[in-house]
């Protein structure tokens, strides 16, 4: 089993946090920003997880990345589940 150099952990973490911020942003796209701000949180966690064994000097932009990233994953699944089922709805109904 093959351990990473703690510098090489260290770096992942922030090079996660920096994901969770631009993909977070990404997820505040109208319509389509569902899949990137999972994918925001997917790197939140990532990085989460390791800054309980390292100091992570992008935590902030790991924070602000997890507020846009829930945010949007939120505002966009309800009015993409809205616009669905209204879009079923209408179909169904003519």
């Amino acid at each position: 089993m093959k351990t990473d150099h703690p510098a090489s952990q260290k770096l992942k973490m922030m090079k996660a946090s920096l994901r969770c911020l631009i993909f977070g942003i990404l997820g505040l796209l109208p319509l389509i920003g569902v899949p990137f701000a999972l994918a925001g949180l997917w790197f939140s966690y990532v990085a989460r997880r390791e800054e309980q064994r390292y100091w992570n000097p992008a935590k902030p932009q790991r924070i602000l990345g997890l507020i846009c990233s829930a945010f949007g994953a939120l505002l966009w699944g309800a009015i993409d589940t809205i616009l669905i089922y209204q879009a079923g709805n209408n179909y169904i109904n003519s």
